[in-house]
């Protein structure tokens, strides 16, 4: 192996924690982890949660469409869509007219159990949300949108 010339870190940093992408993995990790706690009160998973936020906005996505909306591949989407349908929170039809996607809508029973885990959820991002101060919030969503549109998400 050849010598190395020794890379510049992308910012002032006196170790790997100081560095942005190793904060933002722990901001995710820390809200990851009170969303699943919260979460197991109601029966559900992050990626559950999500599926039915999704299908609450916008009724009728296929399986690729909410496993890009949730961040999981469609494999794992699968299985969470299965979950959803065995719990009788989502319906799908067992065929389609158009192509092979078959469109998920939340059952009434569906839509309860999202409102009662979704008073969980705010209230966790409300925690968060306090953390920064008010006026740095519209800053502070525009950068991360800024961050992530930089490296193509």
């Amino acid at each position: 192996m050849k010598d190395q010339n020794p890379v510049a870190p992308p910012h002032p940093a006196e170790n790997i924690t100081e560095h942005v992408g190793y904060r933002l993995k722990r901001s995710a990790a820390a809200l990851r982890g009170a969303m699943d706690r919260a979460l197991r009160e109601h029966d559900l998973t992050v990626p559950q949660y999500s599926c039915l936020e999704l299908l609450d906005e916008r009724p009728g996505l296929s399986n690729a469409e909410l496993a890009r909306g949730t961040f999981v591949t469609r494999q794992s989407m699968n299985v969470v869509l299965r979950g959803l349908q065995d719990a009788g929170l989502i319906s799908r039809p067992r065929t389609t007219d158009h192509g092979r996607a078959l469109p998920a809508h939340l059952t009434p029973e569906g839509g309860r159990r999202l409102e009662a885990a979704r008073s969980a959820v705010y209230a966790i991002e409300r925690q968060m949300i306090e953390a920064v101060p008010e006026r740095r919030l519209t800053d502070l969503l525009a950068d991360l949108d800024r961050m992530a549109a930089a490296l193509g998400g």
